[in-house]
């Protein structure tokens, strides 16, 4: 058998230069970055980034870590974060379930929005705990389904999609929660019609776009955060 298939992401693989834009567009404040930075603080450590897409977030990481390294299962994402980051940082071709780094050789593995569904995850959070040093985090940074607007355009498009089961498996997993408002600033309407339309199914789409007259928009998130126990 073969390493398992990645979930798609379909804003970021079918739309990767809009998706740029809304990289740029979010968490406007760095209100993610800093409750990152006070829950698992990276400056001298090594950090694997897992789920990196096109690196966006990597060079973040880089101005104070140790070593960073990207994941990302998806190759046109690898190249693309290549082509950005060059020989600076590595970016290696995997999924989160076969990591190809060897035990306890990262200080922090970092996941952003790549966590939403929680059961069905724990293969890559056995990976990111075999990676980990004693002492280390793993930290997940997921779109928080339960304030609106944008929660509710999520479950609109997803129904079955429970967000409170899903906080209950992390913390079943040994996770702390912290919810983080955060803002979305868009340059112009174009953008942001156009990132609201990657994100979401076109009614819903529509909708988001109506609903949003202005070029900023309050999204929350969530960020669980799990350490690995150090040795005795």
């Amino acid at each position: 058998m073969g390493a398992p298939r990645p979930i798609p992401s379909p804003n970021i693989w079918n739309w990767p230069e809009v998706y740029e834009r809304e990289n740029a567009a979010q968490d406007a404040d760095g209100a993610i970055w800093a409750a990152l930075r006070a829950a698992v603080p990276w400056a001298g450590h090594d950090v694997l980034d897992v789920g990196c897409g096109d690196g966006f977030h990597l060079p973040v990481f880089a101005a104070e870590a140790t070593s960073v390294t990207g994941v990302e299962p998806h190759p046109p994402l690898v190249r693309r974060a290549r082509e950005r980051l060059g020989d600076a940082l590595p970016v290696l071709e995997a999924g989160a379930e076969a990591l190809p780094l060897p035990d306890a050789s990262v200080d922090l593995v970092h996941a952003r929005t790549g966590y939403f569904f929680g059961p069905g995850c724990e293969p890559g959070l056995a990976e990111a705990q075999r990676v980990l040093r004693p002492g280390g985090a793993i930290a997940i940074v997921d779109l928080d389904a339960t304030v609106a607007p944008y929660g509710a355009w999520m479950r609109a498009d997803m129904p079955s999609y429970d967000p409170m089961a899903v906080e209950r498996f992390f913390a079943d997993q040994g996770f702390s929660m912290l919810r983080v408002p955060t803002v979305w600033r868009f340059p112009d309407a174009a953008t942001r019609d156009a990132v609201l339309r990657i994100e979401f199914s076109s009614a819903v789409g529509d909708r988001a776009v109506a609903q949003t007259p202005q070029l900023h928009l309050p999204v929350g998130y969530r960020v669980h955060v799990r350490r690995k126990t150090l040795l005795t």
